[in-house]
């Protein structure tokens, strides 16, 4: 099972690692689970970071190379697939544009997407790890 972050567990994992709940800690530093984070998130963060409602350690650019190396982690560019993907998800699903790429990218990639999104949790097109536990 390879993983993939959502943005605030993303931010966890730099900013407040301790709000990540030990289960999925340790998936997350096993050796053998790759650990891949959406180019959306970068998005997600930046605006987040422009209008204060996160402060990051640093300069942007500088905080996403150090989390992606300090994760030993990928960055998935959102493709053209994963853009028609995220308006073709099977099923219901809520309308938020990132929270639709994010799924989208881990059904393309046939990741778990790692969250404490208990909407997306919900979902049952999408396998999930929760954040919190």
């Amino acid at each position: 099972m390879n993983l993939l972050l959502d943005t605030h567990v993303w931010i966890w994992s730099q900013e407040t690692p301790e709000r990540i709940g030990e289960q999925a800690r340790q998936e997350i530093l096993r050796s053998d689970r790759a650990i891949y984070v959406s180019t959306i998130s970068t998005l997600e963060i930046a605006r987040l970071a422009t209008i204060g409602l996160i402060e990051l350690k640093g300069p942007l650019d500088l905080w996403v190379r150090e989390s992606l190396e300090a994760l030993q982690g990928t960055a998935i560019e959102i493709s053209h697939q994963i853009s028609m993907g995220a308006y073709q998800l099977p099923g219901d699903f809520h309308k938020d544009p990132a929270d639709r790429l994010i799924v989208a990218t881990a059904r393309e990639h046939d990741l778990t997407l790692v969250t404490a999104d208990h909407r997306i949790q919900l979902y049952q097109s999408v396998d999930t790890l929760d954040a919190e536990k």
